[in-house]
C-alpha cells in the first residue's frame, strides 16, 4: 500500500491471515571425521572443509577409497589373546603394520548398508601413496590446523558426530569423545555416537571400565556408546591379493603347495614395476594354485570386516528416523551387513553394561538372536541415570524440537513485543506441536496433555523484560518413551465352571 494516501484512487492493501510455521529441522545427518584417500574437488582442497555428500559415489568422487594395509604372518606366541588361525599344522597370527588401521573408508560403507543418507564428510588428513598413516589428535584438534569443533560450529546442518578412526588409538579417543561431548553441549544441535574400544575376542570388563573412567561426568546426555565390534561382510574376498602382506612375509616359505612355489618364485624375479603391471595375473595364479593362499586372505579379510560399531548406529538413526520418526528409540533393529558381533553377550553380561549404578554411563549393546539375526539391543545415553535424559530418542526429540522452534521464531526478532507478536508465535508453536502428537511423538491423550505453551506479560514475562527488550517462551512437551522392559504377571485361578 502507499505509504501515503494523496491521490485519488483505489489502493489495495493485503494482509496475512496466518501465522508463520515451524518446519522440523532434519535429525540424522551425521559428520564424519577421519582420514580420507583424498579431499579435493574440481583440482580444490577439501581438507578441513565439512563437506555434504548424498551417495557413496559421491564420497568416492571427493574423497577416494581404502587404505591399503599391510599384514605380517607370524607363529602364534603362547597364551595370546588374539584370535589365531591353523596354517600348515601350526597356530599362525595375522596382525596389522603399526599405523595402518584406517577405518573410515569402510565404515562409510557400513554407513550406507544401514540406511544411511545425506551425511557431512570432514576430511583431517590424507593417506594417498603413503604405506603408513599415524592417527594424531593434533590432526583434529591441534594448533597448527583447523581445529574441527571450531569448523563445525560455523556449520548448521550436521545433527551427528562420528569419528570411526580415532578408536583405533583408545586413550586419544576417549579424550575426543570429551570434547564431542563438550561441542554438542554447546552447540545443542548434535548428538555424539561413540563406539567402545575391544582388546580382544572376549567380553573385557577392563575396556568398558577404561571407557566410563575417561568419558568423565560432563554433558553425558549428549551421546551414546556402543559394544561390541562388529564382523561385518563389507570388504570383499576381490580387493585383497599378495599386495597386502608386508615384504617380511615369505610366500613361499608359507605355502606348502609346489605350484604356487613356482608361481612365488617367478614373482621374485620380476621387477617391482613388472610385479605391479602383473598383480592381477599374479594373484589369480596363486589362488588357482593355493588353498592355502586363499586361506591367509580370508583371514586379512576377517580382520578388516571387524569394523566399529558407531557408523552401523549413524545409518540405523537415519533409517529409524525416515520410517518411523526420531522419536522412536534406534533400538530393536536388525543391523546389515553383519555376520554377528565379535562378542556374543548374555543377558548376564549386559546387566552390568546397560544400567551403571555408580557413575550411570550406559553402554548399548548389539547382539544375536537366534533366527532373528543381530540387534541393537540398548537406547540409552551416557546419561543412563537420569530420568530427564536416560533415553536416547528423548534427548534427539528435544534437540529436534528446540532447533525447529528456534529456527521458526527467528523471524520475530525485532517485531514488537506485544501481544499481537505474542498471538502471532503462540499459534506458530501450537500447531507445530500438535501436528508432532499426532504423529505419536508426544505421550497425552488430548493435546493440552501432551504440551503447553505459554507467553504474556504476567505469564512468563515481567515489565521490566519488556524493557529490556527479552520475551519469554516456556514450552512444555510430554515426550514418548520407550518401553525398555515389559513384564507380564501371570497368576493362576480357580476353575469357574
Amino acid at each position: 500500500m502507499a505509504a501515503t494516501l494523496m491521490t485519488p484512487g483505489v489502493y489495495i492493501e493485503e494482509k496475512n491471515a496466518f501465522p508463520g510455521s515451524a518446519v522440523a529441522v532434519e535429525t540424522a545427518l551425521p559428520v564424519f571425521i577421519g582420514y580420507t584417500e583424498k579431499a579435493e574437488r574440481n583440482g580444490k582442497s577439501l581438507l578441513y572443509k565439512p563437506t555434504k555428500i548424498s551417495s557413496f559415489a559421491e564420497y568416492v568422487e571427493m574423497f577416494g577409497g581404502a587404505f591399503n594395509p599391510k599384514f605380517t604372518i607370524t607363529d602364534a606366541p603362547a597364551g595370546t589373546k588374539e584370535e589365531t588361525f591353523s596354517l600348515n599344522g601350526k597356530e599362525m597370527l595375522v596382525k596389522i603394520n603399526d599405523n595402518n588401521t584406517l577405518y573410515f573408508y569402510n565404515c562409510i560403507r557400513l554407513f550406507y548398508s544401514n540406511g544411511g543418507a545425506g551425511a557431512y564428510i570432514l576430511s583431517v588428513g590424507t593417506y594417498a601413496g603413503k604405506d603408513s598413516l599415524e592417527i594424531k589428535l593434533d590432526d583434529f584438534v591441534g594448533s597448527d590446523v583447523p581445529n574441527v569443533f571450531e569448523v563445525l560450529e560455523k556449520e548448521y546442518e550436521p545433527t551427528l558426530v562420528v569419528a570411526p578412526d580415532i578408536i583405533a588409538k583408545p586413550d586419544m579417543a576417549n579424550n575426543f569423545y570429551q570434547l564431542v561431548l563438550q561441542h554438542c553441549h554447546k552447540t545443542q544441535s548434535r548428538f555424539g555416537i561413540f563406539d567402545v574400544a575391544q582388546s580382544n575376542a572376549q567380553t573385557s570388563t577392563d575396556d568398558i571400565t577404561q571407557f566410563r573412567e575417561a568419558i568423565g561426568t560432563n554433558f553425558l546426555n549428549y551421546g551414546a556408546a556402543y559394544y561390541p565390534w562388529l564382523k561385518t561382510s563389507v570388504v570383499q574376498a576381490s580387493e585383497l591379493d599378495f599386495m597386502n602382506l608386508d615384504a617380511s612375509v615369505d610366500l613361499g616359505t608359507l605355502l606348502p603347495e609346489e605350484a604356487a612355489k613356482q608361481v612365488v618364485t617367478n614373482m621374485k624375479a620380476l621387477s617391482p614395476q613388472d610385479l605391479v603391471a602383473s598383480r592381477t595375473n599374479v594373484h589369480q595364479s596363486l589362488k588357482a594354485s593355493s588353498s592355502t593362499y586363499v586361506h591367509i586372505l580370508e583371514e586379512i579379510r576377517s580382520r578388516l570386516n571387524l569394523l566399529p560399531p558407531s557408523s552401523a548406529m549413524a545409518g540405523l538413526y537415519t533409517l529409524v528416523d525416515s520410517s518411523r520418526g526420531v522419536w522412536k528409540a534406534p533400538a530393536n533393529v536388525s543391523v546389515n551387513m553383519v555376520n554377528a558381533p565379535s562378542v556374543n553377550i548374555s543377558n548376564e553380561q549386559q546387566q552390568k553394561m546397560n544400567v551403571d549404578v555408580i557413575g550411570g554411563k550406559s553402554i548399548n549393546v548389539i547382539r544375536p538372536f537366534p533366527g532373528i539375526g543381530t540387534l541393537v539391543w540398548g537406547a540409552r545415553t551416557l546419561d543412563g541415570n537420569s530420568q530427564d535424559w536416560r533415553y536416547i530418542n528423548v534427548r534427539r526429540t528435544l534437540i529436534m524440537i528446540e532447533q525447529s522452534l528456534k529456527l521458526a521464531t527467528r523471524a520475530y526478532v525485532f517485531e514488537p513485543n506485544d501481544a499481537g507478536t505474542w498471538v502471532t508465535i503462540t499459534s506458530m508453536m501450537n500447531n507445530f506441536l500438535y501436528n508432532l502428537w499426532k504423529q505419536g511423538a508426544l505421550a497425552g491423550a488430548a493435546p493440552e496433555q501432551a504440551y503447553d505453551v505459554q507467553l504474556g506479560l504476567g505469564t512468563t514475562m515481567t515489565p521490566n523484560d519488556i524493557l529490556d527488550g527479552v520475551m519469554r517462551i516456556t514450552v512444555k512437551v510430554a515426550i514418548v518413551r520407550p518401553a525398555e522392559f515389559i513384564v507380564i504377571t501371570f497368576q493362576q485361578q480357580q476353575q469357574q465352571s
